[in-house]
């Protein structure tokens, strides 16, 4: 469902390098082109790259990352994501925001193209939104100010991975059955690989959590929701 999501949406992840995506959805300022429902769905899958096994929309524009480096939006975007269509008086009441406040941070994620608004409210007075995207990947632009704008989005993803942690503890897992319990883990391993090797193992590892998607795949008797957590934190040269 997720790698380095905010808060609980279906996926947002960090990874790749300049150029390493597969098929481009660019976000960014009047760049939003192509939208999945305007594609042929077989097509689409046909021709994903092995490197995006989700078919995530991807964003590579830095103003776009900068927009999303913040909390709030985070939330928003989530939060749509996760639960569908919303008005900003709904997304504010989730994300801790005043509704005209909420409403802007809306209307600067819908002008990069993260979202955009929705024409089956029930209410045709309120403006309704949607999230452009079930899942998006966010890959490091060349440049120092991508570089930037990058590391911004990847704090603040990685805050919200560890505040989503914290909250499991506190309120989830004091409730889970034995079997649930004895499944959950916090895993903690050095590696000693290349940047390409490093780069193999992601995409490995996305092959392998594809087919179980929450927003992808079908009701399974017993199952129910997990949120799994990656950090990849490559150590500098000079690290003891």
């Amino acid at each position: 469902d997720s790698v380095l999501c905010p808060v609980g949406g279906d996926r947002l992840c960090m990874g790749g390098q300049p150029g390493s995506g597969g098929r481009r959805v660019r976000a960014g300022r009047g760049d939003w082109s192509r939208p999945l429902d305007s594609l042929n769905v077989r097509d689409y899958f046909r021709n994903m790259s092995l490197t995006n096994p989700y078919g995530d929309f991807e964003i590579i524009d830095p103003k776009a990352m900068r927009a999303l480096a913040h909390p709030t939006r985070l939330a928003a975007l989530s939060h749509l994501q996760r639960h569908g269509p919303a008005t900003a008086t709904q997304v504010a009441e989730v994300v801790g925001a005043s509704p005209s406040v909420t409403s802007w941070h809306l209307r600067h994620l819908a002008s990069f193209g993260l979202v955009k608004e929705w024409e089956g409210g029930t209410d045709a007075r309120q403006r309704w939104w949607q999230a452009a995207a079930r899942g998006f990947r966010v890959d490091l632009p060349a440049g120092d100010e991508g570089r930037a704008a990058y590391q911004a989005l990847h704090s603040e993803l990685i805050n919200a991975g560890l505040n989503q942690a914290r909250a499991w503890l506190v309120e989830v897992a004091p409730r889970l059955d034995d079997r649930w319990m004895a499944q959950s883990e916090g895993t903690n391993t050095r590696l000693m690989v290349t940047p390409e090797e490093l780069g193999e193992l992601r995409g490995r590892i996305e092959e392998l959590l594809a087919p179980f998607l929450a927003s992808t795949r079908d009701p399974q008797p017993g199952a129910q929701g997990v949120r799994m957590l990656r950090f990849c934190l490559p150590e500098a040269e000079d690290s003891p």
